[in-house]
């Protein structure tokens, strides 16, 4: 609930948990054991936010977050924690929503250039290589230089191979290209196309501030990605929310700490984003972390247990909610002792041993305070949600996404000219030039061979300085040895007269001598 600039997540017999709006953007964890009760807190969460007219992003997993677009409903359980909690001035609510979905299926379909997710986003999606990621950051590079429009994926799969048929042309300026690591990009470029990828290349690209949008009554809208089916593919998950925490990143400007956060994400299966993610890219993503909370963003990270998130990055989340783990192995127990070191002691109670002991709804939770230090941990209800608990029928969430003032802007692809369409013109376009050259039968020798060497002058534009001395060199040694048939005959011809002549003078001496 959101009070007097506050946002009211737990309470106990003798404390509330409240989360300071202007110290939202210090960025948060929550973590627990699967049906601890995580969904529910991010929604009270996602609700708080959206009251006090900040934006929120959340990534729905498993379609119950849905919810919030509906108007909550009483049960026993619910009315009961209301009392025990003594909530004054609770009531049910819907809550303004709109839903996007890669596949286009569920939501707003989105949507994003080639060019915008760049080479180093895009090897994470592919799995690359090293060697492999290199190679397509020269593709990139050698498409921005030559004005090749990455769009979507064919305009990708042009570019490369164009690359790889020019790859000579390209080695002294740009490095080394192998036909092996473009077959390597290609065969990754079909398994992420297996997995539905190309709903997410391609045009209109997704302008990310349309997340940044308030409501006609003040209240900020919940942004909810469907990710039912984008979760069964993990990588492409992952990856596209690490390309939205760059986007966000790079496209805000920097506005210091404000009151209230400018929008809110909830990265939910968190670990996600960090699995096997080489040392110089994780420095990367941590730089991000520190520096994106002046741009006026909060970060929330949501997983099973603390220790899925990287210690640096884990160091930047001071807003914690721990709900109850299980420990059942030595290897269990060491994250329970993390989660229990990471808060702040209080005297009451053992605090690993609560994490241990935590019911359903039950939570550990610690909050900066005004001076920008944690609160001593507190072992608190989580509030219930004010919208609806659990998923939506298709004729709600379809009548929000019709209502929305994004319906329409992004529903239909366009297929405007692009890399594909480019490269193919240049290709038929060479093809073209070759042929002429070589059907034209009805030249001398002299006139086939100026064709020719005009057609290499024209070529020389786009060979590196090495390739244009050898084919200058080549040029001069076929220009001394090309002559036209006349000109060959009668060389040939004054050649004979010359040595008929030499032959008579040498024996008309010859014979002198001997008289």
């Amino acid at each position: 609930m959101y009070i007097n600039n506050k946002i009211l997540v737990g309470k106990n017999d003798s404390a509330s948990c409240e989360l300071l709006l202007s110290k939202a953007n210090r960025h948060g964890l929550i973590t627990g054991a699967t049906g601890s009760g995580k969904t529910v807190t991010v929604k009270v969460l996602a609700e708080s936010f959206s009251d006090a007219g900040v934006p929120v992003f959340l990534a729905d997993v498993k379609g119950d977050l849905a919810g919030c677009a509906s108007i909550g409903e009483a049960n026993d359980k619910i009315n009961e924690r209301i009392n025990k909690l003594n909530l004054e001035g609770f009531y049910f609510e819907s809550y303004p929503v709109h839903f996007w979905d890669l596949f286009g299926m569920k939501g707003h379909p989105v949507r994003v250039k080639v060019s915008d997710v760049g080479s180093e986003i895009l090897s994470i999606m592919l799995g690359l290589s090293e060697t492999q990621e290199g190679v397509l950051a020269i593709v990139f590079k050698i498409a921005k230089d030559e004005n090749f429009k990455l769009v979507d994926l064919k305009d990708l799969r042009a570019a490369l191979q164009y690359v790889g048929d020019n790859r000579k042309k390209y080695a002294t300026s740009y490095g080394n290209v192998t036909i092996q690591s473009i077959g390597g990009i290609q065969r990754s470029l079909l398994i992420l196309e297996n997995q539905g990828a190309n709903n997410f290349f391609g045009e209109p690209s997704l302008d990310i501030k349309d997340f940044i949008r308030c409501s006609s009554d003040g209240r900020g809208i919940i942004n909810i990605l469907d990710a039912v089916e984008l979760f069964k593919s993990p990588d492409l998950y992952a990856s596209f929310l690490l390309w939205l925490l760059t986007s966000l990143y790079n496209t805000l400007e920097e506005v210091g700490d404000l009151d209230k956060p400018k929008i809110v994400f909830f990265f939910d299966e968190a670990h996600l984003l960090f699995n096997n993610m080489p040392a110089y890219r994780l420095k990367q993503i941590t730089r991000i972390v520190k520096l994106i909370r002046s741009k006026g963003i909060g970060l929330y990270f949501i997983s099973q247990g603390p220790t899925d998130i990287p210690d640096d990055i884990s160091s930047q989340l001071a807003n914690r909610i721990q709900h109850s783990l299980h420990a059942y192995t030595p290897s269990e127990m060491r994250v329970v002792t993390a989660a229990a070191d990471s808060f702040r002691t209080n005297p009451s109670f053992n605090t690993k041993d609560a994490i241990l002991e935590l019911g359903t709804g039950e939570a550990l939770v610690s909050f900066i305070d005004e001076k920008g230090l944690p609160n001593i941990v507190e072992k608190v209800t989580i509030l219930p949600p004010q919208s609806k608990i659990g998923t939506i029928d298709d004729l709600t969430r379809n009548k929000v996404i019709n209502s929305s003032e994004f319906a329409g802007k992004y529903d239909v692809k366009i297929d405007s000219e692009s890399a594909y369409d480019t490269i193919t013109k240049k290709t038929q376009d060479n093809f073209a030039s070759q042929d002429e050259v070589e059907n034209l039968d009805d030249l001398t020798e002299t006139e086939k061979f100026q064709r020719k060497m005009k057609q290499e002058d024209e070529n020389l534009e786009e060979l590196t300085e090495t390739e244009k001395f050898q084919r200058k060199m080549k040029m001069e040694k076929e220009t001394k040895n090309k002559k036209d048939p006349v000109d060959r005959i009668g060389r040939k011809v004054t050649t004979q007269v010359e040595n008929t002549l030499i032959r008579k003078s040498v024996n008309k001496i010859i014979n002198g001598l001997f008289k």
